[in-house]
């Protein structure tokens, strides 16, 4: 991506009231990108949307437009820039489609309200381009649903946009009406040089007309091509159903479809070799599982995680890391559902890696749960926050677990500055420490003390 951005969101964090939608979101789109955004219902495209078109303000971060920071712009002049089509616009009066799409000019139009030639003619040429001129005289609320959403395409076209963001345009629409509005918006991206964002339900569409995909989570899990995005199990982690990625014969763009349902091209006609079953659980939250799952990731290790709240920086991460993520909904405490989840991943795993987290009544009982793994025989591995690199492995043995090393060990974790349960993850912890459990200070211990129970040779 050359030079500065169109727009840019940086660290970005919003919710409603004291319920977060998303954290630390990033993400940059140049001048004349067509860019998909993709993610289930409720992982918040619509506000992320709705933020990057300055109708929303961010809890924290900053929104950038065209190298000015958004809340600098003026309501008229944003306008002038950023167009934007809604899922469906009712309208209580009985607009005409010239009417309406007329309402586009309105940034442009002097004090008086009263359109000048210029306007008439931006006008004339929106609907011609979308081909709603035939529609000029219809009222709008009598109109199909495609051609309703080609007059609000028009009326967005009107402003002579640099940038148009579309939140689900093809959202209600029968087959004929999503290509026609998706064909139109490629028309105006590559005619017209308009910059694109649109939000959208339909993988299969978005892999058709989009070269950049983004797959949101409430956050950034992945970001590139269809190729690149478009991966099956990360799909599988995010919308929580099994699916199949390829090329059907007769097509050259990607598509989706549940397993079994027809034989693709190139690389979906060979048997992928199957993943070795993870032998390693990371416990995490918080951004503290970072630099183990990337460890972990990068050596090859396949792992589970959680489990972990959706939306949590870590559970973005593991979607796009771990072999399977135990998750639960966000800002929810661990449901029962998810506790024999965890259980079931616990009994066939061989380490347990706890990274350090802050430990509330939501998550405590993830060290329940491993006090329970390392009394079962578990290799439990506490890894301390922020070690110097002078620190290593302390193992304590069962006979010396009642001297004052295990005040120290306990010290180095720093669960008593993490622990808001009001004390019991902390005596949990030093139950782990009198169990055998292992405190570590650096990701790679972590990967050296996995050897001998993965029977890794590159770890040796």
């Amino acid at each position: 991506m050359e030079g500065a951005p169109l727009l840019e969101a940086r660290h970005v964090s919003f919710g409603y009231g004291s319920q977060p939608i998303f954290f630390d979101v990033c993400l940059q789109i140049a001048a004349g990108e067509m860019v998909g955004l993709l993610g289930p219902n409720g992982s918040g495209k619509t506000t992320l949307l709705r933020l990057l078109s300055g109708v929303l303000r961010p809890a924290q971060g900053e929104i950038w437009l065209q190298g000015r920071e958004l809340e600098r712009w003026r309501r008229r002049e944003l306008a002038r820039v950023v167009a934007v089509v809604p899922q469906e616009l009712h309208m209580p009066f009985e607009f005409t489609v010239e009417q309406l799409v007329a309402l586009g000019r309105f940034p442009f139009v002097g004090l008086l309200g009263s359109y000048g030639p210029q306007d008439r003619a931006r006008i004339a040429e929106a609907m011609r381009v979308t081909g709603v001129d035939v529609l000029a005289t219809r009222p709008f609320n009598e109109l199909s649903g495609g051609e309703r959403q080609r007059v609000l395409v028009a009326m967005a076209l009107a402003q002579q946009p640099h940038l148009l963001l579309l939140d689900e345009p093809t959202a209600h629409l029968d087959i004929r009406y999503q290509i026609e509005v998706l064909e139109l918006v490629q028309r105006l991206n590559r005619e017209h040089g308009v910059t694109v964002l649109a939000a959208m339900h339909d993988l299969n569409l978005a892999a058709r007309y989009f070269p950049r995909l983004i797959l949101f989570q409430r956050g950034v899990v992945a970001d590139g091509t269809p190729a690149s995005v478009l991966e099956p199990r990360l799909l599988s982690r995010v919308y929580g159903i099994a699916v199949r990625v390829g090329i059907v014969r007769g097509t050259t763009h990607f598509s989706v479809v549940p397993p079994g349902s027809y034989e693709a091209q190139e690389a979906e006609e060979e048997t992928e070799p199957r993943e070795p079953s993870p032998r390693v659980l990371v416990m995490a939250g918080g951004g503290s599982g970072e630099r183990v799952m990337r460890a972990l990731a990068d050596w090859h290790i396949p792992f589970l995680a959680g489990v972990l709240n959706i939306g949590d920086s870590d559970h973005t991460l593991a979607l796009r890391l771990a072999s399977r993520v135990l998750s639960e909904q966000p800002y929810a405490p661990i449901s029962p559902a998810a506790l024999a989840e965890l259980r079931a991943a616990l009994s066939t795993i061989d380490v347990l890696i706890i990274c350090p987290m802050y430990v509330g009544p939501g998550n405590v009982t993830l060290l329940r749960e491993a006090l329970a793994a390392a009394r079962q025989g578990r290799r439990v591995l506490l890894l301390a926050p922020e070690a110097s690199e002078s620190d290593s492995i302390t193992v304590i043995p069962e006979a010396e677990a009642e001297s004052a090393e295990l005040s120290a060990l306990l010290a180095r974790t720093g669960i008593a500055q993490r622990d808001y349960t009001g004390g019991e993850a902390t005596r949990l912890v030093e139950q782990l420490l009198q169990a055998g459990a292992c405190l570590i200070s650096r990701p790679i211990e972590a990967l050296t003390l996995c050897a001998p129970e993965l029977g890794s040779s590159r770890l040796g």
